[in-house]
């Protein structure tokens, strides 16, 4: 198994090499004695790392703004999501009821289309989702290069999208709500097909988005119970309270920037090893532990490669476990899809090594990879469907956005620059 030199271990934890040696010194952290130094078990890091209580405190005595470490800067209201004691609610509603029993939950459209609407439930006989219905986004991801990653697609699709529509400055409540249907179905539509088109695969009398995106991410058929993961899917996946990508996606709305452009705005921060980007380092990881390697030293190694803790695991707002990973993985499992339940016992492996070493418990992410994994999906398919789920929430986000006082979302800078202390006293003399 990898292991962490004492450098790279007390960049983990953020702290000097003494510091740590003086946890070693306490018993609160192990190490091994070599040849060429000390060296740390990356899961034990790891697990120490997510149970140490971090105090930010003033520098030089004085008294630093609220939110100059980096916290949390103002509260912004949100009617959409809610997390509390451990569970995830979507305008009121528990999320496990929006992906409940086969043929009783709504899909994913239909929910896109409630976020909008403001009803008390989705409508379950919602009608799918329509794009544009024109080829121009499609000409222009044509032309990208063969090896395109997921958010080069998005990104030019979105920026096309919004070329050919002329009510992306009308930001009216009515009108953000068609364009957000819009631009959540054209994303799906423009990107280029893998395998058949199966309009019918999710047992709908039209074609769902899961259903349309399903062709776009692999070449194997579709089934009714394939889709309905991939839709159930986009539904845990369409808002998160005030994730970073909706903070961005919030902060262009502040300024007026069109939905498109707000969107774009949240790709911008969801294109990111630590969020929407995190599904693609855990297929990485299954599919090594899938190609026969040791599923600890493979969890080892990611930590030490990735330097931010095991990939796909430890939602810090959920400690007893993400509720949308639980419920992915067991509509998964209900699938009975051989596939599927090879996947899972890849997963499982790694789930086991990690909860045991760290205690700490699997994310969406890795619900995400083990779909990708799978049914041979790319290993950034997670972050497409992420995209497409969360561009709804952005719109949602946006639309209300509009209805607030412009520019409110622009925090103050605390200038700590060179001569930061000087400044400050020739200011107190001039007073």
């Amino acid at each position: 198994m990898d292991s962490l030199t004492a450098a790279q271990t007390a960049a983990r934890l953020g702290v000097r090499t003494e510091t740590l040696y003086a946890y070693v010194s306490r018993g609160l952290i192990a190490r091994e004695r070599g040849a060429h130094g000390s060296r740390f078990d990356p899961l034990e890091v790891e697990r120490f790392a997510r149970s140490r209580r971090r105090v930010t405190s003033p520098s030089h005595g004085a008294a630093r703004p609220a939110g100059a470490d980096g916290s949390p800067l103002a509260v912004i209201d949100t009617d959409i999501a809610l997390i509390e004691d451990g569970e995830l609610w979507i305008r009121g509603v528990p999320i496990e009821e929006l992906v409940a029993k086969e043929g009783e939950a709504p899909r994913f459209d239909a929910v896109v289309r409630w976020l909008f609407a403001r009803t008390d439930l989705p409508q379950r006989d919602a009608l799918p989702l329509e794009g544009p219905g024109t080829a121009a986004a499609s000409r222009m991801l044509a032309a990208l290069p063969l090896g395109a990653g997921a958010f080069s697609r998005l990104l030019t699709a979105v920026a096309a999208l919004a070329a050919d529509d002329p009510e992306r400055y009308d930001l009216r409540a009515e009108t953000v709500a068609r364009v957000a249907t819009r631009l959540v179905a054209g994303l799906v539509d423009a990107l280029p097909l893998l395998g058949a088109r199966n309009e019918g695969a999710d047992g709908a009398s039209a074609a769902s988005v899961a259903a349309r995106l399903w062709p776009r991410l692999t070449e194997l058929p579709a089934t009714p119970a394939r889709v309905r993961v991939l839709d159930a899917a986009l539904v845990l996946l369409v808002d998160h309270d005030m994730a970073v990508s909706t903070l961005a996606a919030r902060a262009a709305a502040s300024a007026r920037a069109h939905p498109y452009a707000v969107v774009a705005a949240g790709f911008g921060a969801l294109d990111s090893s630590l969020h929407g980007a995190a599904s693609a380092a855990v297929h990485a990881l299954l599919w090594r532990v899938q190609s026969g390697a040791d599923p600890a030293a493979t969890a080892a190694t990611a930590t030490r490669l990735g330097g931010a803790g095991i990939p796909g695991f430890g939602q810090r707002l959920y400690p007893d476990g993400d509720p949308r990973a639980r419920l992915l993985l067991r509509l998964m499992q209900e699938t009975e899809d051989p596939r599927a339940e090879t996947a899972l016992q890849v997963a499982e492996q790694v789930v086991d090594v990690v909860r045991t070493r760290t205690g700490l418990h699997p994310t969406i992410d890795l619900a995400l990879a083990v779909m990708a994994l799978a049914w041979e999906m790319p290993a950034d398919a997670g972050e497409t469907v992420f995209a497409v789920a969360r561009s709804a929430g952005w719109c949602a986000h946006a639309q209300d956005e509009y209805r607030r006082a412009p520019l409110r979302l622009r925090p103050i800078g605390h200038y700590v620059g060179p001569d930061a202390a000087d400044l400050q006293r020739r200011r107190s003399i001039a007073r």
